[in-house]
């Protein structure tokens, strides 16, 4: 799985822990109005002033920092810390006006479990790391993908692992830029084909790369609402069965690459296999926001881009669509041959 921050965060403080580093693991906990970063973004900070991970814009880091370099890591139980409760707070550390922002600074040892912690995270596991705020003694334990960040006087859960999951259809060099962003926003990545020749010498780690049918990978997933299917083989075979399953899962996301020609013949195929108005709609394609991408790379930006706003509940207006966007700047083409095979 490539790094997404917190799980670098967790890793840099096993290494720190395991060399005899004082260190210290802060977490957002609380916001109020305007905040930087989201609860539960994570921040560690050694003894000799390091940090890796974030909990603002640099300014409340840099007052950490500054901290410890005064006064070193003194803590031997968690804390809770408030920043930004006046306008002259907001202002010095960089929170927008009236923004506050709650902290637990958490000192770390061998006891911390971070290690059980990363070795439960390496085999995919969502887990709940429960911190006794009153002695610091940590338990780990199963998670639901429904659970959040919980604090209360006694004890702080943070919830660890990927939340969600993201099928792709295709082994092909657009998956790949699509898996390496994927799995470092949190996805647990599954890249499905049944073509040997697009499989062998495709790898990316912490990605698992399966010999299926789509169409029988995508029931066997038994998508939920925290699913996303994307489709980039080109190959109605494998891209349309999938699809119709798919559209008829509770996935929040369900995409397929081709241009707005393929994607309006699919559209017509797809109807043939009793998927009804309600569930085609659901479908994305052409996929992605315009923004005039043309690499692999750019494209699967503006995928993600447009699979996070469907995640998070985000209206996008119709000129961001590809097909729309397109139409807007007149680039319509006279024949299917002058859009990108991409489907952009």
């Amino acid at each position: 799985m490539m790094d997404s921050i917190d799980l670098d965060v967790l890793k840099t403080c096993e290494v720190w822990v395991a060399h005899g580093r004082a260190c210290e693991l802060v977490t957002v906990i609380r916001t109020w109005g305007s905040s930087p970063r989201p609860e539960g973004a994570m921040l560690a900070i050694c003894e000799d002033g390091r940090v890796v991970g974030s909990v603002s814009g640099g300014c409340i880091e840099d007052d950490l920092i500054d901290r410890v370099r005064r006064e070193g890591i003194t803590r031997t139980l968690p804390e809770i810390v408030t920043y930004g409760i006046t306008a002259d707070e907001a202002h010095r550390f960089g929170l927008p006006c009236g923004g506050t922002i709650q902290l637990a600074i958490e000192p770390l040892s061998a006891s911390s479990r971070i290690g059980e912690l990363l070795k439960r995270l390496a085999r995919r596991e969502l887990v709940a790391r429960r911190l006794n705020l009153a002695t610091g003694a940590v338990t780990l334990g199963p998670a639901r993908a429904s659970m959040t960040l919980q604090v209360s006087k006694a004890a702080l859960t943070t919830i660890h692992g990927p939340r969600w999951r993201l099928l792709i259809i295709g082994a092909g060099q657009l998956s790949r830029f699509l898996a390496q962003i994927a799995t470092g926003m949190d996805y647990h990545v599954t890249v499905c084909d049944p073509r040997e020749e697009y499989r062998d010498g495709w790898s990316v780690e912490g990605v698992e790369v399966v010999h299926a049918m789509p169409d029988d990978m995508v029931i066997d997933m038994k998508l939920d609402r925290r699913s996303a299917v994307i489709a980039l083989t080109h190959d109605p075979k494998l891209d349309d069965l999938a699809l119709m399953e798919a559209l008829k899962s509770r996935a929040f996301y369900v995409g397929a690459i081709g241009s707005r020609i393929n994607n309006a013949r699919r559209r017509e195929r797809l109807k043939e296999f009793d998927v009804t108005e309600a569930q085609l709609a659901k479908l994305h394609g052409p996929i992605g926001l315009f923004i005039g991408s043309k690499t692999p790379s750019e494209i699967a930006i503006s995928i993600l881009a447009e699979m996070t706003a469907a995640k998070n509940g985000i209206p996008l207006p119709e000129t961001m669509r590809v097909e729309q966007g397109k139409a807007a700047m007149g680039t319509a083409p006279s024949h299917p041959a002058q859009e990108l095979a991409c489907g952009l």
